[in-house]
C-alpha cells in the first residue's frame, strides 16, 4: 500500500477553502425546493402573560397565504409539543401563557416570504399581565414563577430528582464540597470577598438559524427530511421523533456547511417549528430566521459569581468559596449542564485544599439562554482572575507570583478530586510571561495616558460521556471517503480529519472526501460543541481509518500481495479481477467517565483539560477614561496541533470573540423586551478594532489523545475579559467588576478615586 507524507502536524489549506472564497459552498439559506413555503413568525410582545385572546381572522385572510397556525393547531399534530435537551419546557409556539417578549405564538405559511411576514404583522393578542422576574438572584426567591412544574428530559440522569417539582425557579442547583471552608477561613491571615457580573450576549453567528423541512408520505406511513444549519443533527433526528411519536428512521437530518454557530445551533432550535408546519401542510416548509430574530431564539447568560477567599501572608490561597447564578431565561436549553459542568470549576486551576461551590441555574423572563463557545468559563474566569489579581495588588503581590504560588501541577487533584493529567498550566503561564516580558522594565505612559498590562489564565473540562462513531470507505482506485457527523462550521473539522485518516492509512489527503452530517447516511455523533471533536471525533475517526487499513493489509495478505508495496488498485485487481469492491472500517470511542457523587467529588470528571491564557497591554486617558487595548498575547494548550494554521485561526476567532463580549457587546432590554436587537446598535468587533494579536500554541502532549491531540475551538476566550480589566487597575487603579468594560465605567471610577464620584444616571 502506497504511502504519503505525514499528515497531521501540517498547515494544510482548508478542503472547503475554494467552494467558500468562489461562492459554490452550500448552506440551507440558499436552499429552495419545489413547491416550498415560507414560515413567519408572529411573537409576544410581553415578557410574562397568559394568552387571553389571539386573533389570526385577518392574516388568514390575506391573498396568498397558505395557513396560519397557533399552538392548538400544533397540539392537533403532537400532543405535547414540548422540546428541550434537559427539559420539556419548550413549546413549538406558545400554549396558554407567554413567558419572554420574542417568543413564537403563531406561524404564517405562504409561498411569498413578503405575503407571510406582512400577514405575521396582521395578527393581534391580548394577554392578562402575569408579574415577570429578570434578574439571576432574584429568581431564586422570587413569587414570579416562570414554570409551575419542572419537566425534566429524562436526557440527564442527575436532573431527574426535580420531576414535577413546583413554585420554583431553580432549574439545576449543583453544589460541590472539598475540605473545610469554615475551619479554613477561620485561620486564613487574610478573607477577601468580591463579587461580579456579566451581560446577557449573542452567538450571533453571520448565517442565522434557518431549517427546510421535507415531508413524505402521510404521518403513518411518511417520512420527514430535515436539512439544518444545527450542530447536533444526530441530536435533532432524535428528538423530532420523539415529538411525531416515530423511530428514528423515519426522520433525516442533512447538514451542509454553517456559516458559524458557536453553540447557539446545538439541540433544536428552528427544526420543530419547521417540522410541525411541514406535516401541517403536507408541504416543504422553509423557516430561516432574519438578523434581528437570533435575538429572540437562544442568547448567552447573564450571571452574577460571588466569590470569596482565605489567604496566607505570603498568598497561598487555602479556602474559596463560590456562588454563581445563571440566568437562563424562559426555557433551560442546556442551561443546566452549562451550570454543572462549567460550575465545577469556579474556584479556578488553582490547587486549594478548601473549596465549596454552589451553583445554580435559573428560569428568568428573558429569551432563554444555552451553551455559547466556552460554555460559561470566560464568565468562570473573569470572576476568579479579576478576584486574584485583587488579593493579589492588597497583599503587595506581585500578579504572576501569586499564580505561579498557586496553580495546580501535574497530577495534584482539582476541585472535584480529578486530578490534573496533561494540562499544561504551568507552561502556558511561563510562556506568556516570556512572551509579555513580564519580568522586564514596562513603559508606564506619561502626562493623561497611563498604560497597563495584566495577565489572566484558566482551564475547561471536556464534557462526559459523549459517544462519537465513524465510518472510512476505501474505494478500489484507492480513493477514499470519511463518514461522520461532525458539522463543519467554520473550525476546519472536514481538514483535520481528513488528515487523520491520511495519516493512519497513507492515503493522499487530495484522494480523501468528507461526506457532510446526513444522519440516513453518516453514523452518530453527540454534537459539534464543546471543542470534543478533535478529542472525541478524532478517536473514532483514527479508529475506523485503523479497521480499514488493517482489512487492507489482511485482503493483500490473502491474494499474496504485500500491501506495504502494492498500489492499492492492484490489490482489489487482484482480488475482484477489475476495479470493484471496498474496504469499510469503523470506529467509535466514548471516554471514560465517574459521576460525581452528593458532594460533587470524582476521580475522573474529564477526559481533558482545555488551557488557555492571555496577557493584555492597555492605554487609559485619565482625563475620559476611554482606553484601548493595545496588545494581547494568547496561549493555549491543545497538546499536539493536527494542523497549525487552523489551530492559529481558531486562536484569533476565539479571541476576537470574547474581546467583543468584553467590551462592547451587551442585550439591552426595557420590560423583558430587547430594544438593540441589530447590528446597528449591537456592536460586535470590527476589523479596526482588533489590537496587535499574538497567538502560540505551546508545545505538549495529550497523552489519551488521537496524536497527542485535544480541542482548541474555546481555549482562546478564557482569559481576554479578565486581563484586559486587570491592565485596566494596572494603569489607573481602577477596578472594574461587571462586564461590558465601558469608557464611562472608568471615568466613573477616576471620578470616585479622586473624591468626586459622579451621580447615576
Amino acid at each position: 500500500m502506497a504511502t504519503s507524507t505525514a499528515a497531521v502536524g501540517r498547515s494544510i489549506p482548508r478542503l472547503e477553502a475554494h467552494a467558500k472564497v468562489t461562492g459554490r459552498a452550500e448552506y440551507v439559506h440558499n436552499l429552495r425546493v419545489p413547491g416550498m413555503l415560507i414560515a413567519k413568525v408572529f411573537r409576544a410582545t410581553v415578557a410574562h402573560g397568559r394568552i387571553r385572546t389571539l386573533d389570526v381572522s385577518a392574516a388568514r385572510a390575506l391573498p396568498g397565504v397558505f395557513a396560519v397556525y397557533t399552538g392548538e393547531d400544533i397540539r392537533k399534530l403532537i400532543a405535547e409539543p414540548y422540546y428541550g435537551p434537559a427539559f420539556h419546557d419548550q413549546p413549538i409556539l406558545a400554549i396558554g401563557k407567554v413567558r419572554y417578549a420574542g417568543e413564537p405564538v403563531a406561524v404564517v405559511l405562504a409561498a411569498d416570504a413578503h405575503v407571510a411576514e406582512n400577514a405575521a404583522a396582521l395578527i393581534t393578542a391580548e394577554y392578562d399581565a402575569l408579574p415577570p422576574v429578570y434578574d439571576e438572584v432574584g429568581a431564586m426567591t422570587s413569587r414570579a414563577v416562570v414554570h409551575d412544574t419542572l419537566k425534566p428530559a429524562g436526557t440527564f440522569a442527575d436532573l431527574k430528582y426535580l420531576k414535577d417539582k413546583r413554585d420554583t425557579n431553580i432549574a439545576l442547583d449543583f453544589h460541590l464540597r472539598r475540605g473545610d471552608v469554615t475551619k479554613a477561613f477561620a485561620a486564613a491571615d487574610h478573607v477577601f470577598e468580591h463579587t461580579f457580573r456579566t451581560q446577557q450576549v449573542l452567538h450571533l453567528p453571520l448565517e442565522p438559524f434557518a431549517c427546510v423541512a421535507e415531508p413524505a408520505g402521510d404521518k403513518t406511513s411518511g417520512s420527514l427530511t430535515l436539512h439544518s444549519s444545527t450542530q447536533s443533527p444526530s441530536f435533532v433526528r432524535a428528538e423530532i421523533a420523539r415529538l411525531l411519536g416515530w423511530p428514528d428512521n423515519k426522520v433525516r437530518v442533512k447538514v451542509p456547511y454553517l456559516g458559524g454557530g458557536f453553540g447557539a445551533k446545538v439541540y433544536v432550535k428552528a427544526e420543530a417549528l419547521a417540522a410541525a408546519c411541514a406535516m401541517l401542510a403536507r408541504r416543504p416548509v422553509k423557516y430561516a430566521l432574519t438578523m434581528e430574530e437570533q435575538f429572540y431564539m437562544i442568547t448567552k447568560h447573564a450571571t452574577t459569581l460571588r466569590i470569596k477567599s482565605g489567604v496566607t501572608k505570603d498568598g497561598k490561597i487555602t479556602a474559596r468559596e463560590c456562588e454563581v447564578w445563571w440566568n437562563g431565561g424562559a426555557y433551560a436549553d442546556i442551561g443546566p449542564r452549562v451550570t454543572q459542568k462549567s460550575g465545577f470549576t469556579a474556584a479556578g486551576p488553582y490547587d486549594i485544599d478548601n473549596v465549596h461551590i454552589d451553583s445554580y441555574a435559573l428560569y428568568t423572563n428573558l429569551p432563554p439562554a444555552g451553551a455559547l463557545r466556552g460554555s460559561g468559563i470566560p464568565r468562570l474566569v473573569w470572576a476568579y482572575e479579576s478576584h486574584t489579581d485583587m488579593i493579589a495588588r492588597e497583599l503587595k503581590i506581585d500578579p504572576l507570583a501569586i499564580r505561579r504560588k498557586n496553580l495546580l501541577r501535574e497530577g495534584r487533584p482539582q476541585a472535584t478530586g480529578t486530578p490534573m493529567r496533561d494540562a499544561a498550566l504551568d507552561l502556558v503561564l511561563e510562556r506568556l510571561a516570556a512572551r509579555m516580558a513580564w519580568e522586564k522594565g514596562f513603559d508606564r505612559g506619561s502626562g493623561a495616558i497611563k498604560r497597563g498590562r495584566g495577565l489572566a489564565i484558566g482551564f475547561k473540562a471536556s464534557i462526559s460521556p459523549t459517544t462519537s462513531m465513524a465510518i472510512v470507505n476505501i474505494s478500489a482506485d484507492g480513493s477514499c471517503a470519511l463518514y461522520s457527523s461532525t458539522v463543519d462550521m467554520g473550525q476546519g473539522s472536514d481538514t483535520a480529519m481528513a488528515q487523520m485518516v491520511s495519516e493512519v492509512t497513507g492515503i493522499a489527503l487530495e484522494k480523501i472526501t468528507v461526506v457532510h452530517p446526513d444522519t440516513d447516511v453518516t453514523p452518530y455523533d453527540m454534537a459539534t460543541l464543546g471543542s470534543r471533536s478533535t478529542y472525541h471525533m478524532g478517536h473514532a475517526v483514527k479508529n475506523a481509518a485503523e479497521d480499514a487499513r488493517d482489512k487492507l493489509l489482511a485482503l493483500a495478505r490473502d491474494v499474496g500481495l504485500s500491501a506495504e508495496t502494492t498500489p492499492i488498485p492492484d490489490i482489489f485487481r487482484k482480488k475482484y479481477g477489475m476495479l470493484a469492491g471496498n474496504i469499510v472500517g469503523v470506529g467509535s470511542f466514548i471516554p471514560p467517565y465517574t459521576p460525581p457523587d452528593a458532594n460533587g467529588q470524582t476521580e475522573n470528571a474529564t477526559p481533558f483539560w482545555m488551557i488557555g491564557a492571555t496577557g493584555a497591554e492597555v492605554e487609559v486617558d485619565t482625563e475620559t477614561g476611554e482606553f484601548k487595548v493595545t496588545r494581547l498575547v494568547n496561549l493555549v494548550d491543545v497538546g499536539k496541533s493536527i494542523n497549525p494554521s487552523i489551530v492559529e485561526t481558531q486562536i484569533s476567532g476565539a479571541t476576537v470573540m470574547q474581546l467583543g463580549f468584553t467590551l462592547t457587546e451587551q442585550m439591552n432590554f426595557d420590560a423583558g423586551q430587547v430594544t438593540n436587537a441589530s447590528l446597528a446598535d449591537y456592536k460586535i468587533p470590527g476589523i479596526r478594532d482588533i489590537p496587535l494579536m499574538e497567538n502560540e500554541a505551546v508545545d505538549a502532549n495529550q497523552r489519551s489523545g488521537p496524536f497527542g491531540a485535544k480541542g482548541v475551538g474555546e481555549s482562546g476566550t478564557f482569559g481576554v475579559s479578565p486581563a484586559i480589566a486587570n491592565a485596566i487597575d494596572d494603569a489607573v487603579g481602577v477596578r472594574l467588576t461587571s462586564l461590558p468594560l465601558t469608557a464611562e465605567a472608568v471615568f466613573r471610577g477616576l471620578c470616585k478615586k479622586a473624591g468626586k464620584p459622579l451621580k447615576d444616571h
